[in-house]
């Protein structure tokens, strides 16, 4: 009979092999590479504690993913407490073999732009490619918002980031 691994490994083994997703995903919610380490670090936190009952619950991905976008909201709203600085820095511009940095940044930058439930809801369907019952249920709204969510984030990048929209796809 097989022996069962010990919580550490499998959680262990979970942060080896979901890792990047996590840390992309939380890089197009802040948009900053260091705040993204920050927020995939501190769910993995919260989320080490659990880990044995989050394994009975049979889906951990879909719990770390909530866990993910529910501490970015927290962070948000603390940060709309906060002061806001006046001039922001740009970002440091680096090599691009694909020549799609200008693109990377254009889209950080409008994701930057939308709601934090906006934004949480484009990553889910566009960039973890979830259903939209899938992200109904890891941010804990109804299909209906999604959908209503998703439409009015992308009417909104149409506006912030119109340099994005090829004219051949916006109907007439």
């Amino acid at each position: 009979m097989p022996r069962k691994p010990p919580a550490a490994d499998s959680f262990r083994d979970y942060v080896y092999a979901r890792g990047p997703a996590l840390s992309r995903a939380a890089l197009l919610l802040t948009g900053d590479p260091h705040l993204a380490q920050d927020l995939v670090q501190q769910t993995l936190i919260g989320v080490a504690s659990r880990w044995e009952r989050i394994l009975a619950g049979g889906d951990p991905d879909a719990y770390v993913r909530q866990a993910l976008y529910h501490q970015h909201i927290l962070w948000w709203r603390r940060w709309r407490r906060e002061p806001v600085p006046v001039e922001l820095l740009p970002e440091p511009a680096g090599f691009d073999p694909h020549g799609s940095l200008v693109t990377t940044i254009v889209v950080r930058q409008a994701l930057g732009r939308l709601a934090p439930k906006q934004r949480a809801v484009l990553v889910l369907r566009y960039f973890d490619d979830l259903t939209e019952a899938q992200t109904a249920a890891v941010l804990g709204i109804s299909v209906g918002t999604v959908k209503s969510q998703v439409r009015d984030a992308l009417a909104r990048l149409r506006v912030v980031a119109a340099d994005l929209v090829d004219p051949q796809e916006v109907p007439r």
